[in-house]
């Protein structure tokens, strides 16, 4: 892989992967995850998550609205758990059962929204 830099993820878009379609490499992954520093790799090594506190709920929703047109403009959806001042969002790839170039695009344009 190339050196990837923020800016990259923030201009490209996700497509769609082929069932079997080999998930990222641990190197892979470490060098992605170091332009979104705040995400963290889950538990399950398959997947990546954020959490966001805000001030109020009308906060929370606003960014949950605006996430979900994310998700909605590059078909690429988060899990996203939602209380009054914070919202939890993971991102994972099914279709290869583990983490993609798409999660880390959809969270850096996530982020890229604060």
């Amino acid at each position: 892989m190339t050196s990837t830099t923020l800016n990259d993820l923030l201009t490209e878009s996700c497509h769609p992967l082929a069932k079997g379609t080999a998930s990222l490499s641990k190197p892979e992954t470490e060098e992605l995850l170091a332009l979104i520093s705040e995400w963290t790799i889950c538990k399950d090594g398959k997947s990546i998550s954020r959490n966001y506190k805000f001030k109020n709920y009308y906060e929370t929703m606003s960014f949950v609205n605006v996430a979900a047109w994310i998700a909605h403009q590059q078909d690429h959806h988060p899990d996203i758990l939602l209380t009054y001042n914070h919202c939890l969002i993971t991102y994972s790839t099914h279709s290869v059962d583990g983490l993609s170039r798409n999660d880390f695009i959809c969270a850096a344009k996530t982020d890229d929204l604060r």
